[in-house]
């Protein structure tokens, strides 16, 4: 009977490390672009998947036949879900880092953007792991999209005591407008 359990938990640990092994990689950048840290200073990030890892693993027994990347990425999205407003909502102490292609969008449309685009999830799939009709799911990739192809303009500081020049200031004398 021990013999039994030995080599079921030894079974159990060799497949699970064969599955980290595959996608902790990717798991990895997933939550990055999820908080929009830098890929070399990524705490939340590696928090996130070390979460999302450990939970599968704690299910591990139970997945039947499921795809336990599956698994992980929707724990991975839920936590990052429910920790964005601690994280990034009213009190914001997690800024995004300027560097990251994604700081632009507010984490609802990283998720979004980071589900549909990065990891290929339907919109029904994406809209039913976070309890959105589909249209709006499809309304905020789109707005996530636009944002990400066609960022704002960075504006320039201006030096302290300096006035901003109205446009019409700046046109020649006689010019028409």
């Amino acid at each position: 009977m021990r013999d039994r359990q030995a080599s079921r938990a030894a079974r159990r640990a060799r497949e699970f490390e064969a599955f980290v092994a595959g996608a902790a990689g990717r798991l990895l950048h997933t939550a990055t672009l999820l908080t929009a840290e830098a890929p070399d200073a990524n705490p939340r990030a590696r928090r996130l998947l070390t979460l999302a890892l450990a939970h599968t693993y704690a299910g591990w027994d139970r997945l039947h036949g499921e795809d336990p990347y599956e698994c992980a990425r929707q724990y991975l999205a839920t936590r990052f879900q429910h920790g964005a407003w601690h994280h990034y909502g009213a009190v914001g102490r997690a800024r995004p880092d300027p560097r990251s292609p994604l700081a632009a969008l507010s984490p609802q449309e990283r998720l979004i953007l980071v589900l549909r685009m990065y990891e290929g999830v339907a919109e029904e799939q994406a809209a039913a792991l976070l309890g959105l009709p589909v249209e709006r799911v499809h309304s905020i990739c789109d707005r996530a999209t636009a944002t990400v192809l066609h960022p704002a303009p960075a504006t320039t500081p201006r030096a302290v005591g300096t006035r901003a020049v109205p446009s019409w200031a700046s046109r020649p004398a006689g010019r028409p407008r």
